[in-house]
């Protein structure tokens, strides 16, 4: 089979609803068009460019993800419904400007899919996950030579959140064998930065950019132990940020109990507090 000039495998490997699929989405992009009309438009979406609605995108694919936690398959087909969206949404401002439309959206990536698996749409044998992940991460590499992207850590994009973008850097690094061994021993190196915190702490300096740069250089090493012993640390910290929020609530449930609010107690209150809700969380 054939994609716009791309050898595919045999159709029998499409859902039987692919034409459904195809209306629907032929619909949305309908719907877009509708919205962005000149003359009938909603003025809101008229207004919009790729700058203003990109913030609306990294959004709905944090929904997404907020989605697949809770394991709730309806709210994770509305958020990727809402997701969608906004795709077909850059691609109708990217058409208005004569850049690209959504056919040419949908080819780049497929293109980009049939070329990064030769191993399915080509002559190349079976690969093994660990040998598909590094034939991968070359074609990638070999990608960002073509756009003129020499060096190791070019084409990380400086709009990922920064702990995101940390273990990217990270990983290319290692690519080239810059990286620690085994996970320990990155523990020296965290308390080497953790020294290096309270001497910046202890001096008089008003000025606290070299603070700032040594609680970076923390926090820094503190995401490459969690990569090391291949932890997802976003994943990490927001489960952290869970249990902070459900141990609070606790504490002011216990607050309300004794009379008073958290507010009006003392921080010793408060810690005897925090002490038995974790007791409680423990036993949950």
């Amino acid at each position: 089979m054939t994609y716009r000039g791309i050898q595919m495998t045999n159709s029998s490997q499409y859902p039987q609803n692919r034409s459904e699929a195809e209306k629907s989405l032929a619909a949305l992009i309908d719907v877009m068009a509708k919205l962005r009309d000149p003359k009938s438009g909603c003025a809101w979406d008229l207004e919009q460019t790729h700058e203003t609605i990109s913030p609306y995108t990294i959004e709905e694919a944090y929904e997404v993800a907020e989605a697949i936690e809770k394991g709730d398959p309806g709210l994770i087909r509305d958020e990727l419904g809402d997701l969608l969206l906004q795709v077909v949404f850059q691609s109708r401002i990217g058409e208005e400007a004569g850049h690209f439309d959504f056919a040419s959206v949908a080819d780049s990536i497929t293109a980009k899919m049939i070329r990064r698996h030769p191993h399915i749409f080509g002559d190349d044998h079976y690969r093994t996950p660990d040998e598909q992940r590094k034939a991968w991460e070359d074609m990638k590499a070999a990608e960002r030579t073509e756009k003129k992207e020499h060096g190791t850590l070019d084409g990380v994009a400086t709009t990922l959140p920064p702990v995101t973008r940390a273990v990217k850097l990270q990983k290319r690094a290692a690519r080239v064998g810059f990286d620690w061994t085994d996970p320990a021993d990155v523990l020296g190196k965290i308390r080497e930065e953790i020294e290096e915190v309270e001497a910046e702490m202890n001096t008089s300096a008003e000025n606290n950019n070299a603070l700032e740069a040594e609680l970076g250089d923390l926090l820094f090493a503190v995401i490459n132990l969690a990569r090391k012993c291949e932890i997802d640390p976003d994943r990490a910290l927001n489960l952290t940020n869970r249990k902070f929020i459900n141990r609070f609530g606790m504490m002011e449930q216990l607050a309300k109990a004794h009379g008073t609010s958290l507010a009006e107690s003392t921080l010793k209150d408060m810690e005897a507090w925090w002490t038995d809700a974790k007791k409680q969380e423990r036993k949950a």
